[in-house]
């Protein structure tokens, strides 16, 4: 498969399930897609409770997709949400997708009305904290 056809698979991954977010208090659904190191697209969306902010991001449940699923390590990444802006990714989801992919993965950032923002993920996290500077 080639990046282009890579690149439009998990933007259709992304959008499907983003249209399953459960998102009734900030009414911005947001989808994210992983390819993993296992050749597999996994999914995940935003989920909001009663308790709101307490909820699931989409990049953290695309990633405990990915680790349900047998996946390790996160290749490449794609976040769609509404409007023309990219959705990038929240610190916190940053910091999620750090513990499990290298600082050149790339995270395409989309707003479904607009261009898409590729950037690695060292653009969006720079200096970061990771799994390897625990290693003794």
């Amino acid at each position: 498969m080639t990046m282009q056809e890579i690149d439009k698979a998990l933007f259709a991954a992304a959008e499907a399930v983003r249209a399953k977010a459960y998102a009734p208090y900030s009414k911005f659904q947001v989808g994210a897609a992983i390819l993993a190191d296992d050749g597999q697209i996994y999914a995940g969306c935003n989920v909001e409770n009663a308790a709101y902010p307490v909820g699931n991001c989409a990049e953290p449940s695309a990633i405990a997709a990915m680790l349900a699923g047998g996946g390790k390590r996160i290749r490449r990444v794609y976040v769609t949400g509404p409007g023309t802006a990219p959705v990038t990714p929240c610190g916190g989801c940053r910091q999620r997708i750090r513990e499990f992919a290298d600082p050149d993965v790339e995270i395409i950032s989309h707003g479904v009305d607009g261009e898409p923002l590729v950037q690695t993920l060292e653009q969006l996290l720079p200096h970061s904290f990771g799994p390897d500077h625990l290693k003794k």
